[in-house]
């Protein structure tokens, strides 16, 4: 198997990348890093927790000289909590090549963010943020020559398209450009032409359907009065970190609640929350203080914590990329997990199709079969199983 020593890395990013217990390349570095080392744009295809950040993150600090005029790499993240992610990532390496890394965002300061983001050799923006400290003239990104987009196919679902296209003129047309997105087809494909040159086109996606391999999927038949006492029922079982999605931010906080009263450490996360109160409630879920996180799908974007065990889809997805998108926070750096969706009689058809789609057997049982019986309070983590369920399938276990 390659080494990240084959593949160019130089010996101190190595060493950076070994302390923090990375030896080898996942897959998709071992794709992505020759032809980014190589200074080629490219176009990569690869699902969330695949290794991607590295993948980008390592070429960013090995050709950003300490004395480049600043920002000489820029990378766009579709929301806060990604673009802190990644910035957390890259600190490692580029501490190895004495490089700053800096993340801007809004729901915080405008100043303070404004004098790091001029300093920084690579800036981490969301394109909101970074369009305001532009105006304001903090800086410019004319000494740009690395850019990219990450989760490019999110920013365009979330309307950024415009002020993507502004930042990318700002750029020089002279740089490197790295799309990463989930998908190359349509409006995210045209527009991955638009900014690249002449790029190799790489996609990594685990054997399979569409959805992490390490990974089962659940497809759970429940009557809309008994789904508060099913989602007990689930993380009443032995497990670790538990992800909910749900549909709306009033949702998330009445369903936060009512977990609470129920004696489950939850919290809820949604984009009427504080980026103060988002930072807590993540440093609360990843240290364990919180073992049940309530969810959005737009605050959701970036949460990579590894002990997430379980995703359960509370309301279900709207769409088979939402679903691979909110069960890919599971199941992650080569672990296992568990993604549980809550299925009403009237939501039947749809998730039947979706997991017909992502290859799954079995599908969704009836609205009887597989019913959960609302518990009379939380159970413990003892492993003790609750009612038998329908099983979807369980790929690649």
């Amino acid at each position: 198997m390659q080494s990240f020593a084959d593949l160019g890395v130089p010996e101190s990013i190595v060493r950076a990348l070994r302390s923090r217990g990375i030896a080898a390349p996942f897959p998709v570095q071992r794709l992505v890093l020759g032809d980014v080392i190589g200074g080629r744009d490219v176009l990569v295809k690869a699902p969330t927790g695949s290794g991607k950040t590295l993948a980008f993150g390592i070429p960013l600090a090995q050709c950003t000289a300490a004395a480049a005029a600043t920002p000489a790499a820029l990378v766009l993240a579709p929301t806060r909590e990604l673009a802190c992610q990644i910035a957390e990532e890259l600190e490692t390496v580029a501490r190895a090549r004495s490089l700053r890394v800096c993340a801007v965002y809004g729901g915080v300061g405008i100043s303070a963010q404004a004098r790091r983001a001029a300093r920084a050799h690579i800036l981490v923006a969301t394109p909101g943020r970074l369009e305001d400290l532009l105006d304001r003239g903090a800086f410019s990104l004319s000494s740009v020559r690395l850019l990219v987009l990450d989760e490019a196919d999110r920013m365009l679902d979330m309307g950024f398209r415009p002020a993507v296209d502004r930042i990318v003129e700002a750029c020089p047309a002279q740089r490197q450009t790295l799309f990463f997105s989930a998908t190359l087809d349509g409006l995210a494909g045209e527009i991955a032409g638009r900014y690249t040159t002449d790029a190799v086109v790489h996609e990594h996606a685990p054997p399979g359907p569409g959805a992490a391999q390490a990974v089962e999927h659940r497809f759970v038949p429940v009557a809309a009065e008994e789904r508060v006492g099913a989602l007990l029922a689930e993380l009443g079982r032995e497990r670790d970190l538990a992800l909910v999605f749900v549909r709306t931010k009033r949702g998330a906080d009445r369903l936060a609640k009512r977990l609470q009263n129920a004696e489950v450490k939850a919290l809820a996360i949604h984009g009427d929350k504080s980026q103060r109160q988002r930072s807590l409630a993540l440093e609360r879920f990843q240290s364990g203080h919180v073992d049940t996180l309530v969810a959005t799908d737009v605050a959701a974007r970036g949460i990579d914590v590894e002990r997430v065990s379980h995703v359960i889809n509370y309301d279900p997805p709207a769409d088979h990329d939402t679903y691979v998108h909110r069960i890919g926070r599971t199941g992650r750096a080569g672990r296992s997990g568990v993604g549980i969706t809550l299925v009403s009689q009237a939501d039947a058809k749809e998730m039947r199709q979706l997991a017909h789609r992502l290859g799954i057997r079995d599908g969704v049982g009836s609205q009887d079969e597989g019913r959960h019986q609302a518990p009379a309070g939380r159970r413990g983590r003892s492993g003790r199983r609750g009612p038998r369920h329908r099983v979807a399938g369980a790929p690649g276990r």
